[in-house]
């Protein structure tokens, strides 16, 4: 008797689908399993199929419980999908592979000066908020060319844009805007899609997609 698909294998078979349908190659696409908020024996079973990339949102919450996974999973790549505090800063570089929420210029200055420091260099996607709503995190539309060139002078390694689109609305014209920006900035990664949209995000040219929901069921 064949073993029934896995939430993975769903997620994993909803990319691969999105991907004939806009023309890329799965391989190309990276799947950020989001671990926040669930606890080392729920994220253990996604480590033994395979899964090897996370996203945690809080610094302290990651410390918390990858150490020790990482000793056991020692190629596994750790994302930071939150946002972050300047005081943080030291400690995300040290526990990141890559940190997703670059948004201000206090924060490039924090990243930069702990990047220097520890001689790591962790590559970045700037967060854009891209539906201009007031209550979420990420630089302004106007703001990005000049974000971008102090993180660029800062020597931080700037990879792609991030958004997260409003919610309620069709994602895909958020989509097609983050694509167009980072176009027009010479940035060729975009970190766009969850659960409820990721597969719109592919075929829009997403390179990450950070799901949560799909993989790990509703938090409590």
């Amino acid at each position: 008797m064949d073993n029934p698909a896995t939430p993975l294998d769903e997620v994993r078979a909803n990319i691969a689908k999105a991907c004939k349908a806009s023309r890329r190659e799965p391989a190309d696409i990276t799947l950020i399993a989001v671990s926040k908020t669930h606890p080392v024996e729920t994220i253990e079973p996604l480590l033994e199929q395979g899964q090897r990339v996370f996203g945690e949102n809080r610094v302290q919450e990651a410390q918390g419980k990858w150490p020790e996974l990482r000793e056991r999973y020692p190629d596994v790549e750790l994302h930071l999908i939150g946002q972050l505090q300047s005081n943080k800063a030291e400690d995300a570089v040290e526990l990141f592979d890559c940190i997703h929420g670059l948004d201000r210029k206090s924060l490039v200055k924090a990243l930069g000066k702990a990047m220097e420091k520890s001689g790591k260099r962790v590559p970045c996607f700037v967060q854009v908020n891209i539906g201009s709503e007031e209550q979420k995190g990420g630089c302004d539309i106007a703001d990005l060319p000049g974000l971008l060139e102090q993180a660029r002078a800062a020597d931080i390694p700037v990879i792609g844009l991030m958004c997260i689109p409003p919610a309620d609305i069709e994602p895909a014209p958020f989509f097609a805007l983050l694509a167009k920006l980072a176009d027009e900035n010479g940035l060729d990664q975009l970190s766009m899609g969850m659960s409820g949209d990721y597969e719109t995000a592919v075929m829009l040219g997403a390179t990450h997609v950070r799901v949560g929901t799909a993989l790990f069921g509703k938090r409590g």
